[in-house]
């Protein structure tokens, strides 16, 4: 009877025990395959942003490697002055924007000729310079090999030029002139290099630009009083005064302002109405006429240096690449005639004095595209 009672009260395994477990097992499958579809779509998603980003740089570095292995030309040029030859390179002629460009100026010459290189950075003022490397060296004939080696950073891309540069030079060879007579050298001057820089963006790259967001919906605000706007009108009114003087000021300043070549063409013609001066007025004729002259380049090159002197002058107007040669000889020949008379007490004929106004008016009319405005005060 135990038996039986102890067998009676223990329950049969039914199919209805093994339903849970299976029903769990069919959830954690489900559960399984939702996590694995949900990680491809994270790389997937991970994937696509990291090409959005990393595409146009992947792009821009292949266009830098396209244009760095194709071949840079370079720009080379050669002048010569007696037995001094001079040899100017720039490579290369179309850099990209950010790339340095090789700037060699290379002289040769013979024996018995002492060579002046130009100091370090001259003319070059508007690049910036990462480094260089002056060289100088005797060849199996006996000339003299200097090599001044430049490596420039151009400020921008589009148009460029390096401006000319002088070399000096002193002959001493047997039986030759050392300088020109009233000179301490020879002087060598290159012509202007142009290059080209080029930009990273192609130029029929186009913006990519998002469309306009609609516009607003304007506020209605509440209806406000009408006192407070007389006071702040009051109140800018007080403020814009000054500004408004100042611009009036302005105003009747640019009214006033005339192109240098004006000015100097006045003065210069207001000095050939009169007279011509006698002997005891020669010196102060003279003073006048190469006052013109110089206050006219102080002007139309910008230049203020009141206390140099004529050779110090010269050299600062020279650097200019708006000078070319020829004015810069008809500039010196007239400086140096005027010296003569004003310091060191010569008297010159009547031809003398209209060779001076004659290359005044020249040099005034021959130079005066480009010139910029200036003050009339002081016209005397």
């Amino acid at each position: 009877m135990r038996r039986a009672a102890k067998s009676g009260f223990r329950r049969p395994k039914s199919a209805t025990s093994s339903k849970p477990r299976i029903q769990m097992s069919e959830m954690q499958s489900f559960a399984a395959r939702c996590l694995g579809s949900w990680s491809v779509t994270v790389w997937i998603c991970f994937i696509l942003g990291a090409l959005h980003f990393v595409g146009p740089a992947l792009a821009f570095l292949a266009t830098a490697a396209v244009w760095a292995a194709e071949p840079q030309p370079a720009l080379e040029k050669t002048f010569t002055s007696g037995p001094v030859t001079a040899t100017v390179k720039l490579e290369p002629v179309k850099p990209l924007i950010g790339d340095p460009v090789t700037l060699t100026v290379t002289a040769v010459a013979e024996k018995g000729v002492e060579l002046l290189m130009p100091e370090f950075g001259e003319a070059l003022e508007r690049f910036s310079i990462i480094d260089f490397v002056p060289r100088e060296s005797i060849d199996d004939q006996g000339r003299t090999v200097a090599v001044q080696r430049y490596r420039l950073q151009p400020p921008a891309s589009g148009a460029q030029a390096i401006p000319p540069i002088l070399l000096e030079y002193i002959d001493r060879r047997e039986g030759q002139r050392p300088a020109p007579e009233g000179l301490d050298a020879y002087e060598l001057l290159t012509e202007r290099l142009e290059f080209e820089v080029q930009s990273v963006i192609p130029q029929n790259a186009q913006a990519d630009l998002k469309p306009p967001l609609g516009r607003l919906a304007p506020l209605q605000p509440p209806p406000r009083a009408k006192w407070p706007w007389g006071i702040a009108t009051l109140v800018v009114l007080a403020l814009a005064s000054p500004f408004a003087a100042r611009a009036f000021i302005a105003w009747r300043r640019r009214a006033r302002r005339r192109s240098a070549y004006e000015i100097a063409r006045w003065r210069l013609d207001r000095l050939l109405a009169k007279p011509r001066p006698a002997a005891e007025q020669i010196d102060a004729f003279y003073v006048e006429l190469s006052g013109i002259v110089r206050r006219y380049l102080e002007d139309r090159f910008e230049l203020r240096a009141p206390e140099l002197t004529t050779e110090e002058f010269l050299a600062s107007v020279g650097q200019s690449p708006d000078l070319s040669r020829d004015h810069q000889a008809l500039l010196r020949d007239f400086l140096r005639q005027a010296d003569l008379v004003k310091f060191a007490g010569i008297q010159p004929t009547s031809n003398d004095i209209e060779h001076s106004l004659d290359a005044a008016r020249r040099f005034i009319d021959e130079t005066q595209e480009n010139a910029p405005l200036v003050e009339e005060s002081g016209q005397s």
